[in-house]
């Protein structure tokens, strides 16, 4: 087997590092970790010697900060296999002040320099302000660095806003110290919950792939449902659910799994912007399935106060009716366009598969048990993945010294590249909290909305959509979990539900034109028009533009309530989301071709409706009963299917006629 490269496919704002840097990397990574498990597992380095948190992020996040400045290069011209002299300047400079950061890390909280700090604070201060802020275009773009710009120096023009927006001025060398020495703004939740939570479950992630956990979930799901009709495209489901633990990204899934899956879809008659819509729609779903959700779980676990397997819970219902959607739509369009499955003696053996790599099902298992039943949310992925690196030893896919060493450099580049933007993002959160300009939004969101829920909600929809089109979904979550989602608290909302509500709503950027990132990757797979394969995508994930209504509507979809309201509103949505799957493709499951024609638009629209009252769940804000709706949407598809017979009927008799 041939272990991952360090660059994905596409991912040319990478600096290609000769094996001399990807050593460097390798170490810094590795010193990171050990750093991060001792303070973890509170192991006090084997001497006692127990690291105030803060010199553990100060640590941290110089070690972090550094492999940004060796991954990434200042532009497309700087790209080659070599560091130039002023990225080794900036990363002397970080050791230095980290450094001197992390040695007095004591007196900055005894004396509380985030208020006043010695003339030394304000200028290294104003120094790692910069540095975070290029540090933030390299990983996340230039969108990241104008937003983050912008923001992190309100405080200085804060005063000078209208009232709406207006919040409490501060001076720069204030400001300065206030962003980089408090534990409110750079080394506030993003870089907490970082260091913290997510760094372990990004090391799961990344021994998962080179230890062969990507073509093992592939050939698995290829053994499970290959044969079935429209196979290649429920494996392409499936593998990239999966493969969501792994990636971390929706385009990162698409480029991953697009490769094997495209070509199959393709092979059985799919059309190339189906294929790319499909694995579009499953590569975004799989940052949404639990247990590993990506960085944005973690954060949003840090904002709410709760553990991240409560998170993880919630999110269970909502991704199972995400995917149950997408396997629906794929059956009717392979059942109405006749595609069946490929041939059985081409597919992969279940049980060799399972023979081959059951380990990475163990180890899974074993990250659900630490999580859910053990509550060891820190510690459970540093545990899971010593044990996947050391049975995987004894396997054929057993890693070598230059394997290992590859291993240790991809963790770093991704670990780099998410605390680069988690660093950067940091400032926005600091600038919001100092000036109180978060509270004053969340009051003026409720005002302008006049109060309607519904109407907050929309605006909060859009507004989320928007920002996911220009920031990463984690950045995009941060900023509105500060600005709209005490908004919807403050109108009665379920706070779970409202972080929930902008994190879904912030990822569907990804699927929708005109900036879908993850068709667009798909498409370029597949050879076809992006925006065709866009389009294709924002079809087959119709649903997911509900689903965060239904669970705002009633927290009972996030598994927030008992047994009987939760079990209700499940088997319900199921049989909605079936319903709106089949009128979406034209073909219902149990009924077959519902009509074509203006009187097939009708029957589709008519069961289509019937399926969102059936997937709509009642009591909670909606007020309106189960049975109520239940009963409406019965008589509708009731309706609708006697007049798809009827259709049918006629449609026979006049073929028999022009046949006789």
């Amino acid at each position: 087997m041939t272990e991952p490269s360090l660059h994905d496919e596409g991912a040319t704002r990478y600096r290609l590092l000769s094996p001399f840097w990807q050593a460097v990397m390798a170490a810094i990574t590795a010193a990171a970790t050990l750093l991060a498990i001792n303070q973890i597992f509170n192991l006090g380095f084997f001497l006692g010697e127990v690291l105030l948190d803060g010199r553990y992020l100060y640590l941290l996040t110089g070690l972090m900060l550094s492999m940004v400045f060796i991954a990434f290069p200042a532009g497309a011209r700087a790209a080659g296999d070599r560091v130039p002299w002023y990225d080794l300047l900036v990363i002397a400079t970080i050791a230095v002040i980290f450094g001197y950061f992390a040695w007095n890390a004591e007196r900055i909280v005894l004396e509380a320099w985030e208020y006043i700090a010695p003339p030394i604070g304000i200028v290294l201060s104003m120094v790692v302000w910069v540095i975070v802020l290029e540090a933030g275009r390299r990983a996340g773009g230039w969108p990241i660095f104008v937003i983050v710009a912008v923001l992190s120096l309100y405080p200085l023009y804060s005063d000078r806003m209208p009232d709406v927006v207006a919040g409490i001025g501060m001076r720069l060398p204030e400001t300065a110290i206030f962003h980089v020495l408090s534990e409110e703004s750079l080394f506030g939740i993003p870089m907490q919950a970082f260091g913290l939570l997510v760094f372990g479950f990004l090391l799961f992630g990344v021994a998962l792939r080179f230890t062969g956990g990507g073509p093992f979930f592939i050939n698995f799901a290829f053994a499970l449902l290959g044969h079935l009709r429209g196979g290649p495209a429920k494996v392409a489901i499936f593998s990239s659910g999966l493969m969501g633990s792994m990636s971390g990204g929706p385009v990162t899934n698409a480029l991953t799994t697009g490769p094997l899956s495209i070509p199959a879809m393709r092979r059985i008659g799919f059309s190339r912007e189906y294929a790319a819509g499909v694995e579009a729609c499953a590569s975004t779903g799989g940052v949404l399935m639990p247990p590993i959700m990506g960085a944005t779980a973690f954060v949003m676990a840090n904002f709410l106060g709760v553990s991240y397997v409560t998170v993880a819970l919630a999110a269970v219902i909502p991704s199972l009716l995400y995917f149950f959607g997408l396997f629906m739509q794929i059956d009717a369009y392979a059942a109405r366009n006749n595609l069946h499955g490929l041939p059985r003696e081409e597919l992969p053996r279940l049980g060799e598969v399972f023979k081959a790599g059951w380990y990475f099902i163990f180890v899974f298992v074993l990250l659900i048990f630490l999580l859910v039943y053990m509550q060891r949310e820190a510690t459970a992925p540093f545990l899971a993945t010593g044990l996947l690196l050391i049975i995987n030893q004894f396997t054929s896919h057993r890693l070598d010294l230059a394997g290992f060493k590859r291993l240790v450099a991809a963790c770093g580049q991704l670990m780099a590249e998410l605390a680069g933007i988690l660093a950067a993002i940091g400032l926005i959160v600091g600038s919001l909290a100092v000036t109180g300009m978060a509270g004053t939004l969340a009051n003026d969101l409720v005002y302008i909305a006049g109060e309607n829920v519904v109407i907050l909600l929309i605006m909060g929809a859009v507004t989320s959509f928007v920002l996911g089109i220009g920031m990463t979904v984690t950045a995009a979550y941060i900023f509105l979990a500060i600005v709209l989602a005490p908004a919807l608290v403050n109108a009665g909302l379920d706070p779970l539900a409202s972080h929930m509500f902008i994190m879904y709503w912030g990822m569907l950027s990804f699927i929708t034109p005109p900036v879908a990132l993850a068709a667009f990757a798909a498409a370029s797979v597949a050879e076809v028009s992006a925006m065709r394969a866009g389009l294709q995508a924002m079809r087959l994930g119709t649903i997911i533009y509900f689903i965060p209504f239904f669970f705002v509507f009633n927290p009972a979809l996030l598994m927030q309530g008992g047994a009987g309201e939760i079990l209700t509103v499940l088997a319900t949505a199921m049989v909605g989301v079936a319903l709106v799957s089949g009128a979406l493709q034209g073909w219902l499951l149990g009924f077959g071709d519902l009509g074509k024609g203006v009187a097939g638009v009708a029957v589709r629209v008519a069961i289509f409706i019937a399926g969102l009252l059936l997937a709509a769940p009642g009591g909670g804000m909606l007020g309106v009963p189960h049975w109520l709706l239940l009963a409406v949407g019965l008589v509708l598809v009731g309706g609708a299917m006697l007049a798809a017979t009827g259709v049918r009927r006629m449609q026979q008799n006049a073929s028999g006629e022009r046949a006789g």
